[in-house]
């Protein structure tokens, strides 16, 4: 009975041609919004099976009061809910709810029945955050053991997997110098760059090991290595830097997105340019010195013993 005096309810439909209106009852406004009216309201009393024993006015069974109250309640899992929405805009999302949880912690002293969640989009970058967390690993497990069956050696391919780290450290660095998040595109572009890191190493690497075939010496072969394969690492390390420099300056419609991840290719690729150019040759050499030296023990005739007379 409140519900419809107040609210109304569909009494019918009214037809104007093709178009239709529903026709909603409820009390007059100057009845709806006087308190003594509302009170003298009467509430039907449950009667027995033959219909209604009586009516009683609303304020002898209820306190009727003008309070400030919600205009509309939603419930989730049967339960009361109050939605509060911000958009982030100059930080990243992580560190903002980060500071809410603690003030709201530090601050408000909830009643007892109620409490925080946190939703939305932080609830999808904790889900993606899970997530690249299995993903990065075997990302770099998949790679160490292509690189594996490329070499057929677990030194030479942990040469080249060596600037998978150095790669990581300048997308970190990109992204300290940029001021952007570590956010999940950001989390995508490691997962990238950790392909491209060791594209250079493998094309310098193989074409040393070549040399090596041929029985050139060791040192030589690592210094043409790196003189012949120069050109082509810096032009490998160019092109895939200037196609991502449009989405790190991005400022339009999913630069939230392109900016960390193409930082964060730049970064890497530079460092792990770096490391080809100028790491990975003293690595190969600090590796195989050793082999080399048995080598040419190997090659060398042994002395002959003095005669006795």
């Amino acid at each position: 009975m409140l519900s419809v005096s107040l609210g109304g309810a569909e009494a019918g439909q009214v037809f104007e041609g093709d178009r239709r209106f529903d026709v909603v009852v409820r009390l007059p406004e100057r009845l709806r919004e006087d308190i003594d009216e509302i009170g003298r309201l009467r509430i039907p009393l449950a009667g027995a099976a033959d219909g209604v024993r009586g009516f009683v006015p609303l304020q002898e069974v209820a306190s009727v009061k003008l309070v400030i109250g919600p205009n509309q309640i939603s419930r989730e899992d049967g339960k009361r809910r109050v939605v509060v929405t911000a958009n982030v805009r100059g930080r990243d999302l992580g560190s903002f709810v980060a500071e809410a949880q603690r003030r709201v912690s530090d601050d408000i002293e909830l009643p007892a029945g109620y409490w925080v969640a946190y939703g939305g989009t932080f609830e999808q970058l904790i889900s993606g955050a899970q997530r690249l967390a299995l993903v990065v690993p075997a990302a770099l497990l998949l790679i160490f053991g292509l690189l594996y069956g490329l070499f057929r050696s677990a030194k030479d391919a942990a040469i080249v997997f060596s600037g998978v780290p150095l790669a990581l450290t300048g997308g970190v660095l990109a992204l300290m110098l940029r001021g952007l998040p570590l956010s999940i595109s950001a989390g995508v572009g490691f997962i990238a760059l950790s392909g491209v890191a060791v594209l250079n190493g493998v094309v310098m690497l193989t074409f040393i090991r070549s040399l090596r075939a041929e029985g050139i010496p060791l040192d030589d072969a690592i210094r043409e290595g790196a003189l012949t394969r120069l050109r082509p690492v810096l032009m490998t390390a160019l092109v895939a830097s200037l196609g991502f420099i449009p989405m790190a300056f991005n400022v339009g419609a999913g630069a939230e997105v392109q900016r960390p991840l193409a930082t964060v290719v730049i970064g890497g690729i530079i460092s792990s340019t770096i490391l080809t150019l100028l790491v990975l040759p003293v690595l190969y050499r600090l590796v195989h010195r050793q082999s080399e030296h048995d080598e040419e023990a190997w090659e060398k005739p042994s002395d002959p013993a003095p005669a006795r007379a």
